[in-house]
């Protein structure tokens, strides 16, 4: 009787035939871990921490020595689904190191792009060295990728205002938020000095709109616990990693904050604050939020939590409601990018938010985050090579949010799944057993391909194999269980095949394993 403990231990063992191919019954744990990060899974991945813990046992902090056997193997992988699904290439970008390849190309394109200025009218911004390049990708199954300076901090500026819009929503609600931001692109300047015809900061995106976010967070806490409020929530996004905090560049705001304190005194005058607003302490949480530091590398994770709906891919965390996210995605593709909004929406088409640190958040919903920093700006206050970044982006890969409609053929969608495709995976593996690739054959035996499967004429795998003379391949399949005797179109099975070809090693190996067949037939 098939049990699912039985599908299980066939599941595992498959996986573990494609890591040691079956020969010595034996795997390096350092091939498991080379694996799981050629598939975006990276050994400091939280989610890992319980095996690098098994394999550390074994061997002290050397786990590139260990060797694990099949039924180690099994006791290392049971249950755990990641391991699973990333071999198997089940994760949401089943094939990362296509993905990789061209994020690479796209990186070495853009990173000759010098265009653009650095912001110079916050002192400490002017200062940051303008050849700064970094490019992080994470999707919402942890998958990650990063180039560049993607450990080096910087400031969040701008790229802070949706996450402060979200912990609004989630205190308050839509309804009670939304009295005090509108939700329209302003068509303006992001720090230009007019409101809606409500009296009301257009959109949470631009300067008076993320200041308003602010009064509106912890309304009973003082200023203090405020900021902290702010500060572990980053930390969540992030994976529980520290947040930082640059203090000169805070201190460098407030004394450049004359058009801030404009705005906030103006929607003060249109009574557009709640009643007990203190305008100056919502100002320094305002300068401290834009203070935050964070590096590519964690700021993708924050946005493939938006990616996944509010729930973090490396802690399993649900942080935002996920109608929190589907507001606030609505309002960064729409106003997310200060004057160039329309047009980047109407181009690019993803959900983004940028900072005049030169920072850039793109959501590609379902899919991943990704960050980007370059500190050159163009007219609008957006990364000259985080835009063009963007655009070599979408023109490659189908993400833009309607590509769905128009279906480019020429454009790669890494999502597919290949392992839906039967047709594709029948050809390989009959490809594979009658050129003798059992690596191949091993990869998709893994994925979970039938290997009795056969094509249009009945040929089969092992049809395949002994014709080709591949004695190994067909050695490996008769080992495990595969079916003898399948018929042709034209009545031939493999042992027909095998006299024809006069190979007597392969047909001795047939006639062998067909008299066990039948002698347990005969018992049974």
């Amino acid at each position: 009787m098939l049990t699912t403990e039985n599908i299980e231990n066939k599941e595992v063992a498959s996986l573990f035939r494609l890591l040691g191919k079956n020969k010595d019954k034996q795997v390096n744990a350092e091939k498991l871990l080379d694996l799981l990060a050629k598939n975006g899974v990276l050994s400091d991945d939280p989610r890992l921490q319980g095996l690098i813990d098994k394999l550390q046992t074994k061997v002290d902090d050397q786990i590139g020595k260990v060797i694990i056997d099949d039924q180690q193997f099994h006791d290392i992988i049971k249950n755990h689904a990641l391991i699973k699904k990333s071999l198997k290439k089940e994760l949401v970008i089943p094939d990362f190191q296509l993905l990789c390849k061209e994020i690479k190309n796209i990186f070495d394109e853009t990173i000759k792009n010098k265009d653009g200025n650095i912001a110079d009218y916050i002192p400490q911004l002017a200062r940051i060295n303008p050849e700064h390049y970094a490019v992080s990708i994470c999707t919402i199954d942890g998958q990650r990728y990063s180039l560049g300076d993607f450990d080096k901090n910087f400031c969040l500026q701008s790229s802070c205002k949706p996450i402060n819009y979200c912990i609004a929503l989630e205190e308050l609600g839509e309804e009670k938020v939304h009295q005090h931001i509108g939700r329209e692109p302003s068509g303006q300047s992001f720090n230009e000095l007019t409101l809606n015809s409500k009296g009301l900061p257009h959109n949470p995106m631009i300067n008076a709109g993320a200041i308003m976010s602010c009064a509106l967070i912890g309304q009973d806490l003082d200023i203090a616990d405020r900021f902290d409020r702010v500060n572990k929530t980053w930390s969540q996004l992030n994976g529980n990693k520290p947040v930082y905090f640059n203090n000169a560049v805070y201190l460098s705001e407030r004394q450049t904050a004359d058009r801030n304190f404009a705005l906030a005194y103006f929607m003060r005058e249109n009574n557009a604050f709640p009643e007990t607003t203190n305008l100056n302490d919502i100002l320094e949480f305002y300068f401290q939020c834009c203070s935050i530091e964070s590096c590519t590398k964690d700021l993708s994770v924050a946005a493939a939590t938006l990616a996944n709906a509010g729930t973090n891919p490396l802690t399993g965390e649900a942080i935002f409601n996920p109608l929190t996210v589907q507001n606030c995605l609505s309002l960064m593709l729409s106003c997310g990018m200060y004057d160039s909004s329309g047009e980047f929406a109407f181009k690019i088409g993803i959900p983004a938010k940028s900072g005049v640190s030169g920072a850039l958040m793109v959501v590609i919903p379902n899919v991943m985050g990704i960050s980007i920093w370059s500190p050159r700006l163009d007219a609008n206050g957006n990364t000259v090579r985080g835009v063009e970044f963007c655009n070599k982006l979408v023109e490659k890969f189908s993400f833009h949010h309607y590509d769905s409609l128009t279906g480019h053929s020429h454009k790669l969608n890494p999502r597919n799944n290949h392992k839906g495709n039967q047709v594709a995976k029948m050809v390989s593996l009959i490809w594979a057993a009658s050129s003798g690739d059992m690596d191949e054959l091993l990869r998709l035996e893994a994925e979970g391909v039938n290997l009795n499967i056969a094509d249009y004429d009945g040929r089969t795998p092992l049809h395949l194999a002994v014709s080709e003379n591949q004695f190994e391949v067909v050695k490996y399949l008769i080992e495990n269980g595969v079916d003898l005797s399948p018929v042709d179109r034209w009545g031939g099975i493999p042992l027909t095949d095998a006299k024809k070809s006069g190979n007597k090693k392969i047909q001795n190996l047939l006639e062998v394993a067909l008299k066990k067949l039948d002698k347990k037939e005969n018992q049974n």
